[in-house]
């Protein structure tokens, strides 16, 4: 069973920015979703997760995903030191 990591993210996201740094840093291969002018994504983001923020890090496992949606690369970190 493969990890697979999606980070949703926008233009100009300084937070976003720094998280797909951090795991370019790490070789941890991500897809990434942007949701630059796209509100529709953020309904999505709303009903998985009760937030409209990015960046989301979605953590997952055969279609079984957690997200980190605290801002904070400890907090991406920690989540893929447990999986």
């Amino acid at each position: 069973m493969s990890q697979t990591i999606i980070v949703w993210s926008k233009a100009g996201c300084h937070y976003c920015e720094e998280v797909r740094g951090f795991l370019r840093g790490k070789n941890v291969a991500f897809s990434e979703i942007d949701i630059t002018e796209k509100d529709d994504y953020r309904d999505i983001l709303e009903v998985k997760y009760g937030i409209r923020h990015v960046p989301v890090v979605e953590i997952g496992n055969d279609h079984v995903y957690s997200a980190v949606t605290e801002v904070g690369i400890e907090h991406v970190e920690k989540a893929l030191q447990q999986t």
